[in-house]
């Protein structure tokens, strides 16, 4: 019995130990930080992108592809609103 019961008290903390890591996961998924980084990233690669290719104004070039995965950002949270609310019926 005591077997038993150490069995269950190691599974109650790997799951307690999986939980943690989703809500981390899940903290990053949604962070700002991450956000504004890929902003950055994203910015930087289709200015890079313009360049080589010789676009003029290559630099305010790049702010469309920045602005279109900003603006998606922030209309996704919206669409899995209606998303779930329509998927659950």
């Amino acid at each position: 019995m005591e077997d038993r019961i150490k069995k269950i008290e190691e599974e109650i903390i790997l799951v307690k130990d999986r939980n943690k890591k989703v809500e981390i996961n899940k903290a990053w998924e949604i962070s700002r930080i991450r956000a504004f980084s890929i902003l950055v990233i994203t910015y930087v690669f289709a200015s890079i992108a313009l360049y080589v290719i010789g676009a003029n104004n290559f630099l305010l070039g790049a702010i469309i592809p920045t602005l279109g995965y900003f603006l998606s950002t922030q209309s996704l949270p919206f669409i899995k609103k209606w998303w779930t609310k329509n998927y659950i019926k």
